[in-house]
């Protein structure tokens, strides 16, 4: 506990020059943004492994498993991710950095959301 009358860092009235409160909070609406992402990610995972196949009547469930699986798995992916991301951010500026996000995982969702995309379209073209 601290003295009455010390003051912390983060103590005293706000500075409309100092940025960093703006961006903590912008980045704290981002790491939102990944968990919104992540649980519709795990949303769609549900539906196409369990939900299409069953309304569509298909005798084939697995390549709709495959698909889903792989949707749950960059559900997950985005929600650790952006706990990731968001813990950098937050540390880079509250030392005055700068930190850019990581382009290999950037790349790796972009692929894995292409072929997860075509994959939906051939299961659409072609399912049973």
């Amino acid at each position: 506990m601290s003295e009455p009358g010390a003051r912390g860092p983060h103590d005293g009235p706000l500075d409309p020059r100092d940025y960093s409160r703006r961006t903590l909070l912008a980045n704290e609406r981002t790491y939102l943004a990944w968990w919104r992402t992540g649980l519709t990610t795990l949303t769609v995972a549900l539906a196409a492994a369990r939900v299409v196949p069953e309304l569509a009547d298909s005798k084939v469930q697995w390549p709709y498993t495959i698909v889903g699986v792989v949707f749950a798995i960059l559900g997950i992916v985005c929600i650790g991710y952006g706990e990731r991301r968001r813990a950098s951010v937050d540390r880079a500026v509250r030392e005055g950095e700068f930190v850019d996000t990581d382009p290999r995982v950037t790349l790796g969702l972009t692929v894995v959301g292409v072929i997860l995309g075509m994959a939906l379209v051939v299961l659409i073209v072609i399912a049973p």
